[in-house]
């Protein structure tokens, strides 16, 4: 039976706002794991180049200037983290970052989605 389950993203962030982004990472990490997460990660594009599929900014259609940042949130399950995103939510503490116009990146341009984990070594 296959265990675990990902919030995944991929979205692009000017460079020159990825201190103020790496703080808000360090603020959701915090309050994600406080109210279950089993894990969290934001990993900023270092080697981007690639001969084979598609490069990431060009999946993320990055800008000048821009990069690329992967993420993912661990939980036990889908209904772990069913159960968790909405105490995240709640939480006054995300409400407290800003409002979603004045992030550090454009939300707009931000992928996401729910994975069911298929290999975990």
């Amino acid at each position: 039976m296959l265990m675990g389950y990902v919030d995944g993203y991929v979205l692009p962030v000017p460079k020159k706002n990825l201190k103020a982004y790496r703080r808000l990472a360090q603020q959701a990490a915090k309050i994600w794991c406080e109210h279950g997460a089993l894990d969290y990660k934001e990993c900023v594009g270092d080697d981007l180049t690639t001969k084979i599929g598609v490069p990431f900014q060009k999946y993320a259609k990055t800008k000048a200037g821009e990069t690329v940042i992967f993420a993912y949130i661990l939980f036990k399950s889908r209904a772990h983290r069913d159960r968790v995103n909405p105490k995240v939510m709640k939480d006054p503490r995300i409400h407290a970052m800003g409002d979603p116009k004045d992030m550090p990146f454009d939300y707009k341009r931000m992928a996401y989605g729910g994975f069911k984990i298929l290999v975990n070594a």
